[in-house]
């Protein structure tokens, strides 16, 4: 028998090496920053085409190297950071594995130039393919630049696979904000097409905060630390009311390294419990500092992932700081346990007045009151006390007024009787009015058919017998095949805004936009990019209100991020949904006979009367039989 297994060669073994590690742009960024860092650069810039696909490059100051490593920096397995096996327990570097310029130079035509700080001339080398084209002394400056050209030129299969530029893009503004907030001590810019994106100083790393995300964020950011057992833990965390409904301005950083790790930001938000409204995220950027034995990186090709000795503990101290951080601003209760409780008790018993002595203020008598000046150290503390009891002769004069109107000659009285009003009897005396008028009109013009229960379902006599709607789910599938056919046609309503609207977004969320801004005029929205950063909205569809207009476009942010593949392939159908969802009627909301009778007929002149575009049921049925069967 032949024998039948080969060694692969060496180009097509590095081709498949490349599939763990750069799976799109963004990857090879990712490998690229993490170098220039290594290499002690105080000064790095990016440079995007075509969304990476036509050029990435990285220009850095850092020590450079010399021909040799020069050329053995694209072997694989060859790395200067790891010795022996004990290296692999206290990694505190960023590429060490001698993986990703063997990678990238496999799928991609790279240039390399790189000179030491001492050298007179520096090396220039080519590679495409794995193939060394070119390799040369060239004049430069001291550091590196690489420049990766036409990525998976020769890969078709997965250059296909990349998504749109917005998307790519925004993946690669990702990855180079949290090389930005791991190392705040670098200045680091962003060119997109020979525009610059971002430009970011060196800084403590509130600064670099609000130089990313914008200048709204810099009254929101609390500052928390927490040093126990070799753990530091510091950084910032948003304030609950700045909280938002999209995902990505959440990171942990373990010794400078970027990671995801579901069980801390679970950590995170136990202690964000009860202050954050639903389906919201809290912005946080936490570095947590140990010693590397306790840690693994090598987990995940991309080393995104760790593993911690004990997670636990860092669980218990990461949800320990969270809650500090709040609580010393005020936004959570706390306990002060350096507080003489007996102490504090007397305190308020000598200074605050009790109710007995104080019982004539409420019963409305014209007797001042006056403040035990004793028991405060300065006249402020009394202006103050007084505020808290102001003069009963000047908070009641609203009943000198009333009397006086009262006595007016164009004020009747009836038989006598004093002049009593009730506003809230009067108020149900209004709407029992208006709904008998309503009624009675109804019962004339012959059209009361529908009944509404708990402002939440429609019920209506129909021949079988009664029909009971979901007018929130019915109204979904309305406006859901309105906002299809509109994207369909081109052909958006929208209305103005008296004053329009500036929404300020992260650079990844603008990319987004971007990408779908063609679909959402289409909708109705007049939006149009202001500045690097944002937006002005200048009209809104029909059917939804002024305040909501924000919230639906960072629904559009928070599905893309979600689930980009369903989108790209049922673009249409995702946006119709949200704003179908976000427009529609809710439980609590009143309708009229009229209103009510609308939109059962326009609910029957849907595509699909019985189930909303989630899928979920519109209409029940209670025919005669069951109705019946209730009552035998």
């Amino acid at each position: 028998m032949r024998d039948v297994i080969h060694l692969l060669p060496e180009s097509l073994a590095n081709q498949i090496a490349a599939g763990e590690v750069v799976q799109r742009p963004s990857s090879v960024v990712k490998e690229l920053l993490e170098n220039s860092i290594d290499a002690g650069s105080s000064q790095i810039t990016l440079i995007i085409k075509n969304a990476g696909k036509s050029l990435i490059q990285i220009v850095d100051d850092g020590k450079g190297m010399s021909e040799t490593d020069a050329r053995m920096c694209f072997e694989r397995h060859a790395t200067s950071k790891i010795a022996d096996t004990e290296d692999l327990f206290k990694i505190l570097t960023f590429g060490f594995r001698g993986e990703a310029l063997a990678s990238i130079a496999a799928v991609a035509q790279v240039e390399l130039k790189t000179c030491q700080e001492n050298d007179e001339t520096g090396v220039l080398i080519e590679i495409e393919g794995s193939e060394i084209k070119r390799q040369e002394p060239v004049m430069c400056q001291p550091g590196t630049t690489i420049s990766v050209k036409n990525l998976f030129f020769n890969v078709p299969a997965r250059r296909n696979f990349l998504k749109s530029n917005p998307v790519e893009m925004r993946h690669i503004i990702e990855e180079f904000q949290r090389v930005a907030l791991s190392n705040p001590e670098i200045n680091m810019s962003l060119y997109q097409d020979d525009l610059e994106t971002l430009n970011l100083k060196s800084g403590k790393l509130a600064k670099r905060i609000v130089s990313i995300f914008g200048k709204q964020y810099q009254d929101q950011l609390i500052p928390c630390r927490e040093e126990v057992q070799h753990v530091l833990i510091e950084g910032y965390i948003g304030k609950p009311e700045s909280a938002k409904k999209t995902r990505g301005e959440q990171f942990f950083f373990v010794n400078g390294r970027y990671v995801k790790h579901p069980y801390l930001h679970h950590a995170i938000m136990n202690a964000y419990e009860e202050l954050l409204p639903e389906g919201t995220f809290p912005f946080y950027a936490l570095k947590i500092d140990l010693d590397p034995v306790h840690v693994d990186i090598n987990v995940h090709p991309t080393k995104t992932e760790v593993k911690f000795d004990d997670e636990r503990t860092i669980y218990a101290v990461v949800s320990a700081t969270i809650k500090q951080a709040l609580a010393s601003n005020g936004i959570t209760p706390s306990i002060d346990f350096d507080l003489d409780v007996n102490y504090a008790t007397q305190r308020a018993s000598t200074t605050l007045p009790s109710a007995a002595n104080n019982s004539n203020i409420s019963s409305g008598s014209n007797h001042k009151f006056t403040v035990p000046t004793g028991t405060f150290n300065n006249n402020n503390q009394v202006k103050n006390w007084q505020k808290l009891y102001p003069d009963p002769d000047k908070t009641r004069k609203w009943e000198k007024e009333f009397m006086e109107l009262k006595s007016s000659p164009d004020v009747p009285e009836k038989s006598g009787k004093p002049l009593e009003i009730t506003f809230s009897s009067a108020a149900n005396e209004i709407n029992e009015q208006a709904e008998q008028e309503e009624k009675l009109n109804e019962h004339q013009s012959g059209v009361q058919k529908t009944l509404q229960i708990k402002y939440k379902y429609i019920v209506a006599q129909v021949k079988s017998g009664l029909m009971v709607i979901n007018q929130q789910a019915a109204h979904e599938r309305i406006l859901f095949d309105q906002f299809i056919n509109r994207l369909e046609s081109g052909k958006g309503v929208s209305q103005k805004l008296v004053f329009p609207q500036t929404i300020e977004l992260p650079p990844a969320d603008c990319a987004i936009l971007i990408g779908v801004l063609p679909e959402l005029h289409q909708i109705g929205f007049e939006l149009e990019p202001f500045g690097q950063q944002a937006f002005i909205l200048r009209g809104i569809p029909a059917e939804i209100k002024e305040s909501g207009a924000d919230s639906i476009i960072e629904s559009f942010l928070e599905q893309i991020k979600m689930n980009q593949t369903s989108l790209e392939d049922e673009k249409k159908s995702k946006m119709a949904k949200i704003m179908a969802k976000k427009a529609s009627l809710k439980e609590g909301d009143r309708l009229h006979s009229d209103e009510r009778q609308a939109l059962i007929e326009q609910l029957f002149a849907s595509s699909n009367p019985n189930y909303s575009p989630d899928g979920k049921k519109i209409i029940a049925m209670l025919g005669s039989d069951r109705l019946d069967e209730l009552f035998m």
